[in-house]
């Protein structure tokens, strides 16, 4: 039953022209943007959790800079499978 979903999806895949290659970055880009999301509130709690030690700023700062990059990351990951599943947007 799973390998006839499958032979769907591909053929779907194929069906919309969809750019594999650029597919996968986007697979791998949300990966990183997951990793960024569960980073970011740990080393944000981690500086909350210690704010009467001399490197609350520091960490803080880290923190709020990873909390940013995981939601950019996301934007772009979104971006990237956009692209990939119906293609890039002409500007003319």
């Amino acid at each position: 039953m799973t390998s006839t979903k499958y032979k769907v999806f591909l053929l779907l895949l194929r069906f919309m022209g969809t750019d594999k290659q650029l597919l996968v970055k986007g697979i791998k880009s949300f990966g990183y943007t997951a990793f960024f999301m569960f980073l970011s509130p740990i080393v944000l709690y981690q500086a909350f959790k210690n704010q009467e030690k001399p490197l609350f700023w520091p960490v803080l700062v880290i923190g709020l800079f990873l909390a940013a990059f995981a939601i950019y990351k996301g934007f772009k990951s979104v971006n990237i499978m956009m692209d990939a599943l119906f293609g890039k947007k002409n500007k003319s």
